[in-house]
């Protein structure tokens, strides 16, 4: 078991008289790779944003990469962990070419301006790019990509600062069944690589879990269900109970797992 990457403790939210995250707890190890499961409106977002450093707990203790909340600058904080997101994907100039989008993430920010970049960054971004498919992509316009593209994109943008920790927030969202099998495809590779960044990545499907995925986390209305290695996790009665009806779940070849409602004749 790798060293702490990610603590929290009795982690609370609330928002509006809202509670959108109850007694957290949760702790991820540098070599573990995570799924965050749950229905909507479980919080998966919410615990996201509180581990990326973007939102502050209103109760609990949270530590990230070594450095707890409230007592760290963020702005030096952030530029180690990668986040995809759809909120991040909307903050992105239509116009902006995709090999400035990865570029721009060694200054964490979005529209490319006056920066100098290193021949070095230039080739990691086109690497990133060529490791998700999208080497084809380079000099093509944010806003003219299919969504599958877009999402592998801002997966390249993420990575591109060499980060510690990657928040995956529904990367499979919104694609075909050929864009998520090969986006899935490609994080399967990407977990198994021993040089990639412990991960955790948020999904409402148990089939959008890549394979090499080692722990699994169930929210459900802003409370940890289950928590621990994704074979104890993963089973009927947890699933059942965090999505609020009887449900069967097996896992198949390659490792995928697979749900559906329990057939009641």
């Amino acid at each position: 078991m790798g060293g702490e990457v990610l603590r929290l403790d009795d982690v609370a939210v609330h928002r509006d008289g809202a509670a959108l995250l109850r007694g957290i707890g949760w702790t991820v190890h540098e070599d573990e790779r995570w799924v965050v499961i749950g229905p909507n409106g479980a919080g998966k977002t919410t615990l996201l944003q509180v581990a990326g450093a973007l939102m502050f707990p209103t109760g609990g203790t949270t530590e990230i990469l070594g450095e707890r909340l409230g007592e760290v600058d963020v702005f030096e904080l952030r530029p180690r962990i990668g986040i995809s997101s759809a909120a991040l994907a909307e903050r992105v100039p239509p116009d902006e070419k995709v090999i400035d989008l990865v570029l721009t993430a060694s200054y964490a920010i979005f529209g490319r301006w006056r920066e100098e970049y290193d021949s070095s960054d230039v080739t990691r971004a086109v690497e990133l790019l060529d490791q998700l498919g999208c080497a084809h992509l380079i000099r093509r316009r944010f806003g003219t990509l299919s969504e599958g593209e877009r999402k592998r994109v801002q997966i390249a943008r993420a990575l591109m600062p060499d980060p510690e920790l990657l928040l995956l927030d529904e990367p499979a969202a919104g694609l075909d069944l050929g864009g998520r099998e090969d986006l899935l495809q490609r994080l399967t590779a990407l977990a198994s690589d021993p040089k990639a960044p412990t991960m955790v990545l948020v999904t409402h499907h148990v089939e959008e879990v890549p394979s090499g995925f080692t722990h699994a986390l169930l929210l459900r209305r802003g409370s940890v269900m289950a928590a621990g290695p994704v074979e104890q996790v993963l089973t009927p009665d947890h699933l059942s109970r965090t999505f609020g009806l009887p449900l069967t779940i097996e896992r198949g070849p390659g490792g995928r797992w697979y749900a559906r409602a329990e057939y009641i004749p």
